[in-house]
């Protein structure tokens, strides 16, 4: 096994272990694995092919999309909206 294929496979198992952590204590760890993920998916690329980074991409998005929609959102200058105010209007 590569060591892309290693260092992805930590990298999912800490995205796990962050995510069971409370909220609060999630921004730090996850903006390391934010910024990290380009760089393993970039590897995956180079060992294994433009197939395995698709889907390593694909993963990745799918785990952070509500971070990315918010970076997306402010880096267009379109109004940012939270999630939890969402689920507080639909709850009223």
């Amino acid at each position: 096994m590569t060591l892309s294929a290693i260092l992805s496979c930590l990298w999912v198992l800490a995205a796990s272990v962050v995510a069971l952590l409370p909220m609060r204590l999630q921004y730090a760890p996850g903006l390391a694995l934010l910024l990290m993920a380009p760089v393993l998916i970039g590897l995956l690329a180079w060992d294994y092919g433009l197939l395995v980074a698709c889907l390593a991409f694909a993963g990745f998005v799918s785990m952070f999309r509500n971070p990315l929609i918010y970076l997306g959102r402010k880096v267009l200058g379109l109004p940012v909206r939270r999630p939890e105010a969402d689920a507080k209007g639909a709850s009223e």
